[in-house]
């Protein structure tokens, strides 16, 4: 992300900010299907994210595969982005995120870690939590978005966080970081709900479109024989 002067690691210069998109789940609560190409308006949701952070200049992005690589490669290759596979998505969360975190590059000064199963966060989203980001108290490592009292995602980290964390044990994560070292974490606090809706069920779908109007639909390749 190109931007002025700020607080933080990123004063001297323009705040390069990269992005770490987790879809490597089974999605074994959506069926076995994986909630990244779930379709919004016709476009998967997995691609609605990279546009998003095109659109916020947020470079460079890596994308961790794992369970449907297959699937979802096909969808982001043509994107400027760096793929990942994780060997062993079955242990969870945060081995795809060290996987990421490892092709990431030492000369981003932040990471923003999304998930792909967000339909409403947008370019407009990702540039309020960059703007948190540069606005933060001096040494607050770690920017976690909070709806009514609740964390929501993506969050953003430091370059030092990153280091720590792939220093760390195997099951050490942003998460595990945070819990360590509550006093460098920042809540941006805001009533933006679109950081808070993601999808891990079929109920979640039939409640987003309640709420919102809006139907979630798969593709075609996905839907039930």
């Amino acid at each position: 992300m190109k931007a002025g002067p700020s607080s933080g690691d990123d004063r001297q210069g323009r705040l390069r900010v990269a992005a770490l998109v987790l879809a490597a789940g089974a999605g074994s609560r959506m069926g076995g299907r994986p909630k990244s190409l779930l379709e919004f308006d016709g476009v998967a949701l997995i691609q609605r994210l990279l546009i998003a952070l095109s659109h916020a200049g947020v470079d460079p992005v890596v994308v961790v595969l794992g369970h449907h690589a297959e699937h979802i490669a096909p969808l982001v290759q043509t994107f400027p982005v760096t793929l990942v596979r994780n060997p062993r998505p079955d242990e969870g969360q945060v081995s795809s995120l060290r996987c990421g975190l490892a092709a990431v590059g030492a000369e981003a000064d932040a990471v923003l870690v999304a998930l792909a199963d967000q339909p409403l966060v947008n370019a407009q989203d990702i540039g309020s939590l960059i703007s948190a980001w540069q606005q933060r108290p001096e040494g607050r490592e770690v920017l976690v978005p909070e709806v009514a009292g609740e964390p929501g995602n993506p969050v953003m980290f430091s370059a030092k966080v990153r280091e720590q964390i792939l220093a760390g044990a195997a099951h050490v994560g942003c998460r595990e970081w945070r819990s360590a070292h509550p006093d460098a974490v920042q809540m941006f606090r805001t009533d933006n709900r679109h950081f808070k809706i993601d999808l891990d069920t079929e109920e979640d779908m039939a409640r987003f479109a309640r709420e919102t109007g809006q139907l979630l639909r798969w593709p075609a390749t996905l839907l039930p024989s």
